[in-house]
């Protein structure tokens, strides 16, 4: 692969940022109930807080990827990239220091308004970056291996989690996102831009090489935010661009909602807690990282993009539909061992868009497509967030289950409530 040296910086940089970010989320849930409903297992206010944060920064990150990325391609994607690496460092510190219900809403109020860069900013950039080093034939395998790091970095910081003490893991979290930083600073050698970098073909900042040296000392960085109008002129410029546009925003529409319910579903159905969160992430994870290592750069440049697409899909939709009628403990972490492929629709989604724009352009069409999911998660939370505090809510009006309806599944004792302290038969 062209430029290994340069880009196995970014790949240590997109490790430790993802593996400081993800060793938190199995702790999240417990430590968000703790806050807002001690003693519970159950609480209709988290979940509801969960949304809520979630649409803040889905609202945020609309803006600020395509922001972002268009900045990026101007003034260099490192510069950009600092970005949000620094700002990831600030919620977690909170948590490091204490957990108690004050430091929790601290946290929390950093969180959602961090999150609108950090949400997505390291991946927007580090696509983009990919882009700039990389010939288009051999994209398809770049992505997978990036994404592969990004599943590795999701199984060391689960593991982590996993074995670590509550405490230990905001600590921990905290110094790797640190040490992501000054990695990038110290290590990564910022691509090289061309002359005419300041001139956007969709943006149309200037006409000329001449017009375009004077008007960059003029326009300031508000200038350079990508209006709708320029983002529906990119959407417009590609049949194929705006088909990847279209199902990015439905596959995130329905990852989104998985991601903030699955968790407190598992924790009221089956009693689950940090450790249990742990070990289903970790076999996804595992199965994540070896598809997008080995699979991607093998079978990408051989089957195309659009096939390994297409099985990533339906992966995700039998994962989801699993993981809705689950009827005892052991399917989530039978449904999560399709991390195989499930994860295989985001690298090659991303090399479809980066090969539909000009060099100069990576960085906003990345942003482009960040920013369409990052309004599915906006919109998601207004469908599951309600839909799900009803159904697990002590007093729900019924009880979905719908495994015992296609399963046969007749023990009548499963509807039944258990003590918080049950054991959990994983």
């Amino acid at each position: 692969m062209e430029n290994w040296g340069r880009l196995s910086h970014l790949f240590v940089t997109v490790f430790l940022s993802n593996f400081s970010e993800l060793m938190m989320s199995p702790a999240i849930p417990d430590v968000t109930l703790a806050a807002v409903c001690p003693g519970k297992d159950e609480c209709s206010a988290a979940i509801y807080l969960t949304g809520f944060q979630q649409a803040i920064a889905g609202i945020g990150s609309v803006i600020m990827m395509p922001l972002i990325g268009n900045l990026s391609d101007a003034y260099g994607r490192k510069l950009l990239l600092m970005i949000p690496l620094v700002l990831a460092i600030i919620p977690t510190v909170v948590l490091a220091w204490k957990r108690t219900t004050n430091f929790f809403y601290a946290y929390y109020a950093i969180k959602t308004l961090t999150a609108m860069i950090t949400q997505g900013g390291v991946l927007c950039l580090a696509l983009a970056y990919l882009a700039d080093n990389v010939s288009e034939g051999k994209r398809v395998s770049a992505f997978g291996v990036l994404q592969g790091v990004v599943s590795a970095a999701y199984v060391g910081g689960t593991l982590a989690a996993r074995l670590l003490s509550t405490a230990q893991i905001f600590q921990v979290a905290t110094a790797v996102s640190i040490v992501a930083a000054i990695y990038m600073g110290v290590f990564l050698k910022e691509t090289p831009r061309q002359i005419d970098a300041l001139e956007q073909p969709i943006l149309n900042l200037a006409e000329s090489e001449e017009d375009s040296c004077k008007a960059s000392k003029k326009i300031g960085v508000i200038r350079k935010i990508p209006s709708p109008r320029d983002i529906f002129r990119l959407l417009k410029s590609s049949i194929t661009f705006s088909l990847a546009a279209f199902v990015a925003f439905f596959n995130s529409l329905a990852e989104a909602g998985l991601q903030a319910c699955l968790l407190y579903f598992l924790k009221a159905r089956f009693h689950f807690k940090k450790d249990q969160f742990a070990d289903v992430l970790l076999i996804a994870y595992i199965g994540a990282t070896i598809s997008n290592m080995i699979f991607m750069p093998t079978l990408g440049p051989l089957i195309g993009e659009e096939t390994l697409l297409s099985v990533g899909l339906f992966a995700g939709f039998l994962n989801m539909f699993f993981d809705s009628i689950a009827w005892a403990a052991w399917v989530p972490y039978a449904s999560a061992s399709m991390g195989m492929f499930l994860f295989l629709s985001s690298p090659n989604l991303r090399s479809i868009v980066s090969k539909q724009v000009g060099p100069n352009e990576q960085g906003l069409a990345q942003g482009c497509i960040l920013g369409i999911t990052a309004f599915a998660n906006v919109i998601s939370p207004l469908i599951y967030s309600p839909l799900s505090a009803l159904v697990l809510a002590e007093d729900a009006p019924f009880h979905f289950q719908a495994g015992w309806l296609l399963f046969e599944y007749n023990d009548s004792h499963i509807f039944e409530k258990k003590p918080s302290n049950d054991s959990v038969e994983a």
